[in-house]
């Protein structure tokens, strides 16, 4: 028996990964939408299960040919409010109108569900649109959290790690604990998902959990190098400083958005777990940081978000 899964932005980072995923299933056929087929990856595109549509997050006659007879559809889309609560919100009433039963909505995020809106505002988007699907009656929300993505943690935007003077930087104790699991779990776990037909609502996932400290004490196991570890203020201080920021410089808004991050992040506000669903779905093994790190020589650590995906 096969399912029908369609894939809203295919030509995307993660949307190719969850393809590739997907694709390791025979009972799997995917059904994509984007505006430039030509971007879909071969490997993805000439794939007798795969059927990609032109259209855009608006051409609602795209969005109905889309959708029709699917029975899930996974949004990966990634843009701004208009794109990600708008557009979202347009997908899901198609969706509706064509009888599809799942949609699962452009997350693998913390766990939002314990915010306000303001409080961590790049997650606002999310929480609109989990009100949308939570007020309908003939289509089933389904959200899938999955902690920070590893390889964003080790990027230079977190600035958690230093590879020039091999040292990794915290805020508060460093005992306060990461959660997060890699592009290519995340998109194991939702393909999973997708081929679930009970899977419905909040779904939590995780492929690592460690403090600041056992990360170190992890890199030096890996890679035999004992890095530095450097304390940059309190937690306190650290919400302080990302609102000062904020105010002061409303429009620079890398300069204190991944500092939201980390504070929701290492203050335990938006934990995924304890409570997981990864023993759900044995078949997708787990990526912790010492696979992580095994898998990529420590040079090209603060490059792994750009490569992912490809």
């Amino acid at each position: 028996m096969t399912t029908t899964i369609g894939i809203a932005g295919i030509s995307g980072k993660f949307a190719r990964l969850l393809a590739n995923a997907l694709l390791t299933y025979p009972e799997a056929r995917i059904r994509g939408l984007c505006r430039s087929p030509s971007k879909v990856p071969a490997s993805v595109s000439s794939s007798p299960q795969v059927q990609v549509v032109q259209g855009d997050a608006f051409d609602a006659d795209a969005l109905h040919a889309f959708v029709k007879g699917c029975d899930v559809v996974v949004c990966c889309y990634l843009g701004d409010d208009r794109v990600m609560i708008d557009g979202q919100e347009l997908l899901i009433n198609v969706c509706e109108e064509e009888g599809v039963p799942r949609y699962v909505a452009s997350d693998w995020a913390l766990d939002y569900t314990k915010l306000q809106l303001g409080e961590l505002f790049p997650k606002d988007p999310m929480i609109h649109v989990k009100a949308h699907l939570d007020a309908k009656k003939n289509i089933k929300g389904v959200h899938i959290l999955t902690g920070g993505f590893l390889e964003v943690l080790f990027s230079p935007v977190f600035g958690v790690w230093d590879p020039q003077n091999t040292t990794f930087r915290y805020w508060g104790t460093g005992n306060e604990v990461w959660e997060g699991t890699t592009y290519k779990n995340s998109a194991e776990y939702t393909a999973a998902v997708c081929l679930d037909s009970a899977a419905v609502g909040v779904l939590r996932f995780l492929g690592a959990c460690s403090t600041t400290h056992e990360i170190a004490a992890t890199y030096e196991k890996v890679y035999g190098i004992k890095p530095k570890t450097e304390c940059l203020g309190s937690l306190e201080e650290l919400y302080e400083q990302m609102h000062r920021l904020r105010k002061n410089e409303p429009e620079n808004v890398y300069s204190y958005m991944f500092k939201f991050y980390t504070y929701y992040l290492l203050s335990g506000r938006v934990s995924v777990g304890p409570n997981l669903d990864n023993d759900k779905y044995p078949q997708v093994k787990v990526v912790t940081f010492e696979d992580l790190f095994k898998s990529v020589p420590r040079e090209e650590l603060s490059q792994l978000f750009v490569k992912a995906g490809q």
